[in-house]
């Protein structure tokens, strides 16, 4: 889909725009010394922006912004005029990668007085980030003695020029490449970095830079028309280009995950940043410029956005700016497209979904990023892949040479470049312990989950993406007992209709093959936002507007939630369970909006579901004072225990100081779900737990002890699980826990490994 072209600026500052742009070009391309031409520059950009004041900025070691160059300020301050990112009207430009344009910049609470520059008689400043990859690299300002009223449209023009100024900041005549970031000494010939765990296991082979960066060779634009001309073809040729890998082979026979690359697709065709790549050439930058200048600019502001699967978004306009690039520099070619070894570590700053599908999976043993997080649409399809993936490896890819012999520790978080022989040997042997243990799980999926005391324990997965619905079959596990809704609504543009909605629960059913799935109506808000919603921040947003809460101050929304599962789930089974629910009233209210549309369902004399199960999460400790009622009203409970610890300790579980404060394992979080599964069972309520204790093997372990006999977990934990099960007698397990459980201790963890150490139970 070629993009509509933006009416062509026409106006006065457009024409300003270019003629300043033409001069900087020339002055850039022109004799003398980069701090000669540096000094030339700001005369031309004080006298075309009528100012009084010009400078610039550069970053340097230590988060410190020098003066370089200045028209206006005394020439004394250059080079001793110094200010820390975040200090001053300067350092906030740099902070929040954003420009300012104050009338009176010295009533800021941010202005900072620097008595050597003479700066006291300038009242108005307008300042704009020099950006480089997204990240800031210095400060262009301009300064008037009255207080001017900047126009919208000259911010726009200086950060034009500050696109072009890049270009000479960054080429290491200034100052060498390598203090435009923090020194970090000299390396070691080994080292290791930690990061986060994307996605677990072990991966040793050589290091393959990915390297998606095209040079744009020219930047000032000669005919706009002729631009927005090569915009409209690239755009054309990247959408069929795409168009060619969905409808490919591979991700066909490797079972991708289609959402995540249609969804990617989408944002390919998002009018927004396509017009705004259409204003900047307007500004008089060539349309490689244009696209480089937006994707900064998007990089820079989201960089300062706190929700995870926000941030993460950008990664998918880099890839799609990239191949953007691609098609206007180099003619549609894909770069990624070339030989690696068959043991190849890909180190990247971050990637898009479809740039890893550009190298070939089967070569692919390892992935380290030095940003991702577990939401990145590009760590979902790792997982499909089975590449271990460890996330925010700071520094990865500036000390990692290609060919680097690299070891990537999914499950421990770990980078080990260039190992010695003696470290390789080590994670060599856990590797082939690993493959071991996999096909020690695989020869376990068609065994019966049975105690060796006879107990039948259910084993699901919990699910929320197309690909998560072919594990089900290879793990052997018995259903879906958590389906998250949210994720679909996540990946989309704009918030999905009921025909959407129906696609996918269909099609998640049809996938089931007969076996339950337990659908969690829409679970958003907290730490999980939707793109389209411009809701308001909250203090504490965890307990705050979110999940069952959300629904029903929006009833027409789960109404066409509702609705498309029902006309899904028609002549089948259909199992809906309700997140959050703090009392008895909000699962009233929730049930009375699926009667409605079962009720509506048949008034039309369309299919119905054979049979419709309704459900609750249980996961705020408020609703165990009502359970007794609860529990006439429900044909399944579904434990949340990540949630309900998190209540229960009044602590934070994405805190990093309180992670580890508290354990699932003590003896109140045992107490309340002893006290679950007990009314429970007195009420004849099947209930489970979908929480990353049914995941964790010592965990699952004490639910079994507890008297819980279906858990839901993810994928990689059924065979781990299983094969604790076969191993434990569960009869005997209960009776020792009845023994445990002492209130003033911290934890029971200790004692249960002991447990299951002196009983032979595999955990």
């Amino acid at each position: 889909m070629a993009p509509r072209r933006p009416p062509t600026q026409r106006g006065p500052a457009a024409a300003v725009s270019r003629r300043l742009l033409a001069r900087v070009r020339d002055v850039m391309a022109g004799p003398g010394s980069a701090e000669r031409r540096l000094d030339k520059l700001t005369e031309i950009i004080a006298a075309d922006m009528v100012a009084e004041v010009c400078s610039i900025y550069v970053r340097r070691p230590g988060d410190v912004l020098e003066l370089f160059a200045t028209k206006g300020l005394k020439p004394t301050a250059v080079h001793v005029t110094r200010l820390s990112v975040g200090e001053g009207l300067i350092g906030e430009i740099a902070a929040r990668a954003r420009p300012f344009a104050l009338a009176d910049a010295q009533e800021h609470p941010s202005f900072a007085y620097r008595p050597e520059t003479g700066e006291e008689i300038y009242f108005s400043l307008m300042g704009v980030p020099i950006l480089r990859g997204g990240r800031v690299i210095g400060v262009l300002a301009v300064q008037n003695r009255t207080r001017r009223q900047y126009q919208e449209e000259e911010v726009e023009t200086l950060q034009t020029v500050a696109m072009v100024l890049a270009e000479l900041v960054a080429g290491g005549e200034l100052i060498g490449r390598d203090d435009l970031v923090a020194d970090d000494g000299a390396e070691p010939t080994a080292l290791r970095i930690d990061g986060i765990r994307l996605a677990g296991g072990l991966g040793i082979g050589r290091a393959v830079l990915h390297q998606p960066h095209l040079t744009i060779e020219k930047l000032v634009a000669e005919n706009p028309d002729d631009e927005h001309r090569r915009l409209s073809e690239a755009f054309t040729g990247m959408h069929g280009a795409l168009d060619d890998m969905l409808g490919g082979d591979k991700l066909a026979e490797r079972g991708e995950h289609r959402d995540i690359l249609e969804s990617y697709r989408m944002i390919a065709e998002d009018a927004g940043w396509v017009a705004r790549i259409g204003e900047a050439i307007d500004t008089g930058l060539t349309a490689e410029a244009a696209v480089q200048r937006v994707r900064d600019d998007i990089r820079a502001r989201m960089s300062q956005v706190t929700d995870p699967y926000l941030r993460e978004r950008v990664h998918d306009f880099d890839d799609l700016a990239n191949r953007l690039l691609q098609h206007l520099i180099g003619g549609g070619a894909r770069p990624a497209a070339r030989a690696i070894p068959a043991n190849a570590i890909l180190i990247a700053r971050s990637m898009g979904p479809a740039e890893l599908l550009d190298y070939d999976p089967a070569k692919l043993k390892g992935l380290v990023l030095e940003e991702g997080s577990p939401v990145a649409h590009v760590t979902v399809v790792a997982r499909a892949l089975e590449i271990p993936v460890v996330g925010r490896a700071q520094g990865a890819a500036d000390r990692i040479e290609p060919g680097d012999a690299v070891i990537v520790d999914g499950d421990n978080a770990q980078v080990v470049i260039r190992p010695g022989e003696d470290v390789r040997a080590a994670y060599r042997q856990s590797l082939q312990a690993l493959e071991v243990q996999k096909a020690r799980y695989a020869a376990l999926r068609d065994r019966e989950p049975v105690t060796r005391d006879g107990q039948r324990i259910s084993l699901s997965i919990n699910a929320g993406l197309m690909i998560d619905m072919a594990h089900l079959k290879q793990s052997g596990a018995d259903g879906v007992g958590l389906f998250r809704t949210e994720i679909p609504f996540m990946v989309h543009a704009d918030f999905p209709d009921v025909e959407t909605q129906f696609k996918v629960y269909a099609r998640v059913l049809d996938e089931a093959g007969g076996k339950p799935v337990q659908f969690r109506t829409l679970d958003v808000g907290g730490d999980k936002t939707l793109p389209y919603w411009h809701e308001a921040g909250e203090n504490n947003p965890a307990l705050g507007w979110r999940a069952i809460r959300v629904s029903l101050d929006h009833p027409a929304m789960l109404r066409r939630q509702l609705r498309a599962l029902t006309e899904a789930a028609a002549g089948r089974e259909l199992r809906v369970m309700f997140p959050m629910i703090t009392e008895v009233a909000e699962l009233d209210a929730a049930r009375e909006l699926l009667e409605r549309e079962l009720a509506r369902t048949k008034a039309r004399g369309e299919p119905a579901p054979a049979r419709v199960l309704v459900g609750a999460m249980l996961e705020v400790p408020g609703l165990l004072f009502q359970l007794p009622a609860l529990l006439e009203r429900v044909d399944f409970l579904s434990v949340g225990s990540n949630d309900l610890a998190q209540f229960l300790f009044a602590s934070d579980r994405t805190n990093q100081r309180l992670a580890e404060r508290y354990d699932e394992l003590s003896p109140a979080m045992l107490a309340v779900l002893k006290t679950v599964v007990e009314q429970c069972a007195a009420a004849r309520v099947p209930v489970s737990v979908c929480g990353e204790m049914a995941g964790r093997p010592v965990d699952a372990m004490a639910l079994v002890g507890l008297g819980f006999r279906s858990l839901s977990m993810a994928t990689p934990s059924i065979g781990p699980v299983k094969e604790m099960i076969l191993s434990l007698d569960a009869g005997r397990l209960s009776q020792y826990l009845s023994t445990l459980i002492d209130p003033a201790e911290h934890s029971m963890r200790e004692k249960l490994k002991d447990f299951a150490r002196d009983h032979g139970v595999v955990v």
